[in-house]
């Protein structure tokens, strides 16, 4: 059981059943999101740590950690389960942003994607996925009231919205005035495009960007790309978004990672058809590679004509500038090969 998994009004109901006052609440609360464990506090009593020797504190610890350019880092965390998760810190002009994970492994075993090579292995829980967020915040300077972390990602191994309820308890949780206070204009959640979660998530009143993971304009290419397209079909997706918008006033992004089969003009045609009547915006992605991956990209030449031809009828777009690909940490390459080195 973690701590880290209850909210502050749970947390408040254990340490009063404790037989604590509920005052002592904050001051655990605090070291929670500070991540320290009972050693590195003062302010609590000493017997406090066997009052809790029921729930884990610390979920997670950084095992190893990969430096790349403009300050990347990506962390190789260590679970209690001794399960590994990856995660990226991304600083920016416009702030510094964590990536996460949300699965140990991932089912939807895209083409493209590093993070479902070696199959799904189980959810993390809402705590487990907060942890990456204190950890990080906590080794970088920061603190619970002058975060050194400002925009979260969930686009880590594993898809969000199939571990729905652990990532809509963790959305909650670090939103929340008594926890962390991240903005939820500040989180980004990255699905393939479960159709069922997406409407599902519009009616939470948590207003976080979405970003769908689209990648073809033809239903059957799609399929050999992403799997999960079997059961959910392009037009059905794209309906999903607009309702997600029409609920939440957030503007949908949708990724487009540039391959030989789908950066041809028909695709790029059917994209634009799809698209230009849609308060939307496409992230074009050039293809990172991974080890024993089939599908090709294009040339750089070529994601700028498409970015052209997209800007040119209008839609909104931009060419992801990649950061992260020398240790891989860019999109596409997290798994959890490290440790088999």
């Amino acid at each position: 059981m973690n701590l880290l998994d209850l909210n502050y009004e749970q947390l408040k109901e254990v340490v009063v059943k404790k037989g604590l006052p509920a005052y002592r609440a904050d001051q655990i609360m605090d070291m929670l999101l500070c991540y320290k464990d009972w050693s590195e506090v003062s302010n609590l009593p000493k017997n406090t740590s066997s009052l809790f020797s029921d729930y884990c504190i610390l979920p997670l610890e950084i095992i190893n950690e990969f430096k790349g350019g403009n300050g990347v880092v990506k962390f190789l965390y260590k679970l209690q389960d001794n399960h590994l998760i990856e995660g990226v810190y991304l600083p920016n002009n416009y702030g510094n942003t964590i990536c996460v994970s949300t699965q140990v492994g991932c089912k939807m075993r895209c083409a493209f994607c590093a993070s479902g090579k070696d199959g799904f292995m189980r959810n993390l829980t809402s705590g487990e996925i907060l942890a990456q967020v204190l950890l990080v915040n906590k080794i970088m300077g920061g603190t619970s009231k002058n975060r050194a972390i400002s925009n979260v990602v969930l686009m880590g191994s594993g898809e969000p919205l199939d571990n729905y309820d652990h990532v809509v308890s963790f959305l909650k949780n670090i939103s929340a005035k008594r926890g962390l206070n991240l903005s939820l204009r500040n989180i980004t959640i990255s699905t393939c495009g479960l159709v069922k979660q997406i409407n599902k998530l519009a009616k939470e009143g948590l207003n976080v960007t979405l970003t769908i993971s689209l990648h073809s304009t033809d239903d059957e290419k799609r399929k050999k790309l992403m799997p999960i397209a079997s059961a959910n079909k392009i037009i059905d997706i794209i309906a999903a978004a607009d309702n997600y918008y029409k609920s939440t006033g957030r503007r949908v992004s949708y990724e487009y990672a540039l391959t030989e089969e789908n950066s041809d003009n028909s695709s790029v045609e059917k994209l634009i058809e799809l698209l230009n009547d849609k308060n939307a915006h496409v992230n074009l992605i050039r293809l990172n590679e991974i080890e024993g991956q089939e599908v090709r990209g294009v040339s750089e030449r070529r994601s700028i004509e498409i970015l052209d031809r997209l800007n040119n009828f209008g839609i909104s777009a931009t060419l992801r500038r990649s950061l992260g690909s020398e240790v891989e940490g860019a999109c596409g390459q997290l798994k959890n090969h490290f440790a088999k080195k």
